[in-house]
């Protein structure tokens, strides 16, 4: 069975009868986890998809339907699925076994290709996610300058932990999210993205700020970007108060280029967080930077100092098998051009969707940067052009959408019957292995789903 066997049914119907196997397993999990998820962005009405096995660009879920891949691992995945370089070096890795509860050679291996690759990393200390990472890179901005405030946008994403939570899909404001203390969320100043008079402002107003960061492509890889410029300003502002910044380049590390988002820009923070494609597809990040600020971490240099040194923590730190298949990955992406393949598919891929809604005379648009793409349905119905978007223009009209409801689900649910797989934004992530054929489906699936929108009134 196929979409096309089907013509005359609703996308939902036709998603149905696809995917019997994922809804029995959706009707367990409910079951045992909240919502039946151990993630929230796996959230699907009326119900996720369950993979079983993937391969390069494509993946296969429970039913054997096939999908071109662009949730990619929720962007771990620049290689694509099972790349036999980085399976050859897990396997070895667990034939060695799987935790010593020790220092081992790899870390080390691990540490130097991170150093050598990103601007920023004269030290680097792993963690297990790009939560952790976010976490004590906050910490040791507060315990370097002695300041208790951290700053961060509307819209970017840093985590889950306490000070993370406000102003990234509610409480815009600032206000304390459900479980965060009131005093966790005072210490954090939100502005909008590019808004260099209200960064200003919030410099003057206050004096005792730790830490800026920032997703520096902008707020979900790019969908609302951040302007060059603004990067430029932050520079400076940080540096004239002794402010640290701090680049999340959880999701751009080792994917705008080898040396990510700062390599490009030449705008060199002072901390870095890091996870995702770190670690070849499988748990782990780091907090990278200057040396100084770093030491905070190092017994010797803190004893010394007279400084209380920060502890940390981690029982799978620097995990020899993570370690491994991160090596892996590193070097490729050190030695090859496989992010300026990614890139340059991306580019492709957004025209050629773009050239669909212009021969469709629909006025959305699919935007983005390097290899990220975004779906925008354009819910103010402005008068724009497809080819010629400027996100940065719409960035207060997507700021506070609810993701994967409505519409934005609904091309979620026609990509997928035929046969791509995105997030809920709609967005996506290209790996160096997508190419002419999956291309192909790709624009395919996206023109079928702009014409059954259509049929069900879902355009106009």
């Amino acid at each position: 069975m196929s979409a096309s066997t089907l013509p005359n049914a609703t996308l939902t119907a036709i998603y149905e009868a696809l995917t019997p196997g994922s809804a029995a397993l959706a009707a367990k999990a409910r079951e045992v986890m909240p919502s039946g998820l151990a993630h929230d962005s796996r959230h699907f009405d009326p119900y996720p998809l369950y993979v079983q096995r993937a391969l390069g660009p494509v993946k296969w879920d429970v039913d054997n339907n096939k999908y071109v891949d662009y949730f990619g691992g929720h962007g771990a995945l620049i290689l694509g699925h099972n790349h036999p370089a980085v399976m050859a070096a897990v396997h070895a890795a667990l034939e060695r076994g799987t935790h010593f509860g020790a220092c081992h050679e790899l870390e080390v291996r691990w540490a130097e290709l991170v150093t050598q690759m990103v601007p920023s990393a004269e030290r680097v200390r792993f963690t297990s996610s790009g939560t952790e990472a976010t976490l004590i890179a906050l910490r040791l901005a507060r315990a370097y300058t002695g300041r208790s405030k951290l700053v961060r946008f509307r819209g970017h994403f840093h985590g889950w932990h306490d000070h993370m939570t406000s102003g990234y899909t509610n409480h815009f404001d600032g206000s304390a999210t459900s479980g965060v203390i009131q005093g966790v969320a005072d210490n954090v100043l939100l502005c909008d993205a590019n808004d260099v008079a209200g960064i200003t402002r919030i410099f003057n107003d206050h004096k005792d700020i730790a830490a800026v960061i920032l997703e520096p492509t902008g707020a979900n890889f790019g969908k609302m970007p951040i302007l060059p410029s603004f990067l430029t300003v932050l520079r400076e502002l940080t540096r004239q108060a002794g402010t640290v910044l701090i680049f999340d380049e959880v999701v751009t590390g080792f994917r705008v280029s080898p040396g990510g988002v700062q390599a490009v820009t030449g705008i060199t923070p002072d901390m870095t967080t890091l996870a995702k494609i770190l670690s070849g597809g499988l748990p782990g990040g780091a907090v990278v930077g200057r040396k100084d600020i770093l030491d905070r971490l190092d017994f010797k240099v803190s004893k010394a100092a007279g400084v209380e040194k920060i502890a940390h923590l981690g029982t799978f730190n620097a995990n020899p098998v993570s370690a491994a298949a991160g090596i892996a990955t590193l070097e490729i992406l050190a030695g090859t051009d496989a992010c300026a393949r990614a890139n340059a598919y991306g580019t492709e891929v957004r025209a050629k969707m773009n050239e669909v809604l212009e021969e469709e005379a629909v006025k959305w648009a699919v935007h983005g940067s390097y290899s990220g793409m975004h779906i925008y349905t354009n819910p103010e119905a402005a008068d724009i052009v497809p080819s010629g978007f400027d996100a940065a223009g719409f960035i207060q009209k997507m700021i506070d959408k609810p993701r994967g409801e409505g519409v934005t689900g609904q091309v979620r649910m026609g990509l997928l019957v035929n046969g791509v797989d995105m997030n809920s934004g709609p967005s996506g992530t290209i790996s160096a292995m997508h190419g002419e054929e999956e291309m192909a489906i790709t624009v395919d699936a996206f023109r079928a789903t702009v014409r059954a929108l259509k049929r069900e009134g879902a355009i106009r």
